[in-house]
């Protein structure tokens, strides 16, 4: 009868539906839907959906269904060994998942909370990854614009120091001009001289 109990239970985690309900005969409870858990028994990958049984599907209501079974008298890994066999870890198992719900309700909301935290994180490191990526095209712009201006600077200095050396020649060239200037007066006075002496001694 025990075995009845723990695939009741195991029903219920899995929210099978169980017989409608009605009165034991032979002992306090609900009559076991024992036809059923047999169907469910006999599929195939049985053991695998228990591997697999997804726990956070466990809600407040399943929870109170399984109270009535999880403190019967004699619903215990114990118990279930000696009249059992090898089902006696689902009873261990069902009274697991119940427990186990008490603790994730607490948790739930943490991880629901997690589950925020991490979307606004994707959406703060999404909105970084694009303000990356623009600050990295202003600074190429800038990386641009300051190879021009260190460009135009260079090209500055070239030309000063080219107009220095053109006026140093040109202020060269205007002395020896004027040095040239002299001279010609002084060459003009000679020929004059020398025409005189000329005159003179031809006289």
């Amino acid at each position: 009868h025990l075995i009845m109990r723990i695939m009741d239970c195991v029903m219920l985690l899995f929210r099978h539906r169980l017989d409608p309900m009605a009165p034991d005969p032979d002992r306090p409870g609900p009559k076991p839907s024992w036809g059923e858990s047999l169907k469910m028994m006999s599929q195939q990958g049985f053991l695998q959906s228990l591997q697999n049984f997804v726990k956070d599907t466990i809600n407040e209501e399943t929870v109170e269904l399984l109270a009535p079974y999880l403190t019967m008298e004699g619903y215990n890994l114990e118990t279930a060994k000696k009249v059992c066999g090898n089902v006696a870890g689902l009873c261990s198992w069902t009274t697991a998942m119940a427990f186990f719900f008490t603790i994730n309700k607490e948790v739930l909301p943490l991880k629901a909370n997690l589950a925020v935290q991490e979307g606004r994180l994707k959406v703060a490191m999404s909105s970084l990854q694009v303000a990356q990526v623009q600050l990295d095209d202003k600074q190429r712009e800038l990386d641009a614009v300051q190879m021009m201006y260190e460009g135009a600077v260079k090209e500055k200095k070239t030309l000063l120091d080219a107009a220095e050396t053109c006026r140093r020649k040109m202020k060269a060239a205007t002395a020896l001009i004027s040095g040239l200037g002299g001279e010609k007066e002084r060459w003009t006075q000679q020929s004059k001289e020398f025409e005189q002496q000329i005159m003179q001694l031809v006289g």
